[in-house]
């Protein structure tokens, strides 16, 4: 799919939901070290962005989420929030670029309408070791939500939201090993085991924003959990 998206994207707080305000203002002053341990390099890195998407459904506050197709080479099968590395055409990657790379990223892999969403802030950008990209994760706010599914079977097995309720219940919440041997926070949420970055974003938005419960961190949960 060709993405319609190409115009400037302003990154603006006003007019957000009482409940998304916390993590607004929280993200204003996050440094990368109270994200995580994985830092990008001074140097090198494929700059890349996504979208972490906030909306309001029918079980209240929600999250869209997707799920890659299981025949990719790379992260097959796994959870994780849209998005991409940046083109040539989204511009400056110290710039506007990753704000642009979220939104045609989310249009391409999802088919959402990018003039649905308000952009309010940015997180610091994050490293992924096992696959070399240095993401900015974009925080938006779906103030008008267009129909989604996956553009791409090839990519995206499916596009589903998240109650915030949900990722938070302790019931589903637990730890898990990476392939690296790293542990990591986990979800246990719609069907699905969402781990890995993504995961270490949401938990990392959960505190920040006080949305997060005391929840077991004892659990712990194989990658192979449906097995």
């Amino acid at each position: 799919m060709t993405s319609t998206y190409g115009g400037e994207v302003r990154v603006s707080a006003q007019g957000l939901p009482e409940w998304l305000l916390p993590l607004a203002r929280a993200a204003e002053t996050i440094e990368p070290p109270q994200l995580s341990r994985f830092l990008p390099p001074r140097a090198g890195g494929r700059p890349s962005a996504v979208l972490v998407l906030f909306g309001e459904g029918a079980h209240g506050p929600e999250l869209l989420l997707m799920e890659r197709s299981g025949s990719l080479r790379s992260h097959a099968g796994q959870p994780s929030f849209p998005g991409g590395a940046l083109d040539p055409e989204d511009g400056d990657p110290d710039g506007p670029g990753p704000l642009r790379a979220a939104l045609r990223e989310a249009e391409e892999e999802t088919g959402l309408d990018p003039a649905g969403v308000q952009v309010f802030s940015v997180l610091p950008r994050l490293y992924i070791p096992v696959s070399g990209f240095v993401v900015t994760p974009v925080l938006g706010w779906w103030h008008r939500p267009s129909p989604v599914g996956p553009v791409d079977l090839a990519e995206t097995a499916r596009v589903f939201t998240v109650p915030v309720a949900d990722l938070t219940d302790p019931a589903n919440r637990a730890t898990t090993a990476h392939p690296s041997g790293h542990t990591g926070p986990a979800f246990l949420v719609e069907g699905a085991l969402v781990w890995g970055f993504t995961a270490g974003v949401i938990d990392r938005i959960l505190h920040f924003a006080g949305w997060e419960r005391p929840w077991d961190r004892a659990k712990r949960v194989p990658l192979d959990w449906r097995a």
